[in-house]
């Protein structure tokens, strides 16, 4: 199944192109449960909200995917988490590119450990991306995002799975330079995901997608979820670890080589295998 975020903060389930409206189920749904102290409220709900669907009558079509504006299918994560250098031909690169690693040796995950971004830099795909400091290098990242569905801590890696509630298309952007990575990528926009939330059970196996990143039509980035360094599983079992997993909290899984620079008016189309087109335009 694949759930939406549209308009003025509007949910929907998607179904092909067509969007049907579910704000009114959800919102009842939501209502009639505790808050979460921690996570989004949307994503803690979403088993009822699933079991309610099987036994509603969807209604009219409110609209056509591409004529509505996508937020990110999450709105209020308590942290989104991140893992550098996960694929050996990115390293590669960052080591080849001293606009990318600054000339220095590039730390291996194992050494540099996950990475938080701020939670107010995440958007959806209709919302773009708007770049903050035009003088300097931002480029592109797309990656797997792993959505947490669960609250979840020291969770055992042949459990990982377990605690997902689906996974999206992510885009961790990212200015150059030498601060600290949190800092350089947690600017404004700078983690975009979308276009919508694919359900777990529709991605039997999240470490073996095909997908692409194309920049004005130009293919960058190509590759497949099979060369994580760290697969989806190691990685929720190690963020558990350190942190307790909330319902929401999102994980980007690292990307392949490819990375490059943006400017205003480029438009970006990321593809992934069971999850969908994600269009972006920055400005």
């Amino acid at each position: 199944m694949q759930f939406a975020r549209f308009g003025d903060d509007r949910f929907g389930f998607v179904r092909g192109d067509d969007i049907y409206d579910i704000t009114a189920l959800t919102e009842r749904i939501i209502g009639s449960r505790p808050a979460p102290r921690w996570g989004d409220p949307f994503i803690d709900a979403l088993p009822q909200i699933r079991a309610a669907l099987a036994s509603e009558t969807l209604g009219a079509v409110t609209a056509r995917v591409a004529d509505v504006v996508l937020l990110s299918p999450v709105a209020r994560p308590s942290k989104l988490i991140a893992a550098p250098v996960n694929y050996d031909l990115h390293i590669a690169e960052a080591e080849a590119d001293p606009a990318i690693s600054l000339g220095k040796a590039v730390a291996r995950i194992d050494q540099a450990g996950l990475f938080l971004k701020a939670t107010s830099s995440l958007v959806g795909a209709g919302e773009g991306v708007a770049v903050r400091f035009p003088d300097r290098r931002t480029d592109h990242e797309v990656e797997l995002a792993v959505i947490i569905g669960s609250t979840a801590a020291n969770v055992e890696k042949d459990a990982a799975l377990g605690v997902v509630a689906g996974y999206a298309i992510g885009l961790d952007m990212s200015v150059r330079g030498s601060e600290d990575r949190s800092f350089r990528k947690s600017i404004d926009s700078y983690a975009v995901l979308g276009p919508w939330l694919v359900t777990a059970d529709e991605v039997p196996d999240p470490d073996r997608l095909a997908f692409t990143l194309r920049v004005n039509g130009e293919l960058r980035q190509q590759a497949n979820t099979i060369s994580l360094l760290r697969n989806v599983r190691h990685l929720i079992a190690w963020a558990s670890q350190w942190y307790t997993l909330y319902p929401g909290d999102i994980i980007f899984t690292g990307t392949p080589a490819g990375v490059g620079p943006v400017v205003p008016g480029d438009e970006l189309d990321a593809e992934f295998e069971r999850i969908g087109v994600m269009h972006v335009t920055v400005r």
